[in-house]
């Protein structure tokens, strides 16, 4: 099993900057790719950006592309993301997600693909 906690969440003002991260326990040498996904009140969660493990390929939505980086640091096994230029659309409660079963890098926008998930961080962008 992998465990995953999230940190980084909080209340900051449009146009600001947040550095999320997320911690990884467990067998995480079983981890082929992570994700980042956001859940907005009364929204579906949704696919931000994912980056494969070992090879550090990323994949974004494109509204997030530019704005967001996400990275890992493989000895640490931390993921990050950081997000600059956040906008009131970006409150969500922002999660990580481990896929350990090498699913594919054009599978990393489904959730489906995912087979551990964090517990969650609120992100709070006020106008």
């Amino acid at each position: 099993q992998v465990q995953l906690v999230e940190s980084g969440g909080g209340l900051v003002q449009a146009g600001g900057s947040l550095r999320l991260s997320c911690a990884a326990s467990g067998r995480t040498f079983d981890i082929s790719a992570m994700g980042w996904f956001r859940q907005a009140p009364e929204k579906e969660r949704e696919f931000v950006a994912a980056i494969t493990w070992r090879g550090g390929r990323t994949y974004y939505t494109d509204p997030e592309k530019g704005r967001f980086i996400i990275s890992r640091d493989n000895a640490k096994n931390t993921l990050s993301l950081q997000m600059n230029s956040l906008k009131p659309e970006d409150t969500a409660v922002y999660y990580c997600a481990a896929d350990v079963h090498s699913s594919g890098y054009y599978s990393l926008g489904v959730i489906s693909t995912y087979d551990y998930w964090g517990q969650g961080t609120q992100v709070t962008v006020s106008s």
